[in-house]
């Protein structure tokens, strides 16, 4: 990847809707360059999907959990590309420790929850994972 990549996929995180003429504008390339700088960064695995960001408070009955993960040997890259496939999978981050990775759940209600952490369960080379629900928060982030 270089810096137009990067360029491009900040701008996605951004807006996802964005349409290639508007990011060939920003880039100040082709509209031609964009989409096949897409293509390629979904043909490599980069970019897996395109979401929606809700305001946190706009599901106030949704169920959010933390899930701390240890990952098998050095197979952290393909359990990273399973968990970010999974739907339940709101973030996921890298971190130090115990814990290889930490991940970020959300779920509709506590059986599509229980789903989540069985598929989860059934990837390859995750050794270890504990999961904790989300009851309050008292300071963080508003969007």
């Amino acid at each position: 990847m270089d810096s137009l990549d990067q360029q491009l996929i900040s701008l996605l995180r951004n807006d996802a809707r964005m349409s290639v003429a508007h990011l060939a504008h920003k880039l100040k390339v082709s509209r031609g360059t964009v989409t096949n700088r897409i293509t390629k960064l979904e043909n490599d695995g980069i970019i897996v999907g395109y979401t929606v960001k809700l305001r946190p408070d706009s599901q106030p009955n949704e169920i959010r959990a933390w899930m701390s993960i240890v990952v098998a040997g050095n197979e952290t890259r393909s359990v990273i590309a399973s968990l970010l496939g999974e739907p339940g999978v709101a973030s996921l981050h890298d971190t130090n420790g115990r814990w290889d990775l930490l991940a970020e759940l959300r779920a509709e209600n506590l059986t599509e929850l229980s789903n989540v952490l069985e598929r989860i369960r059934l990837i390859r080379s995750i050794q270890h994972t504990e999961t904790s629900i989300h009851l309050a928060s008292y300071r963080g982030e508003s969007s």
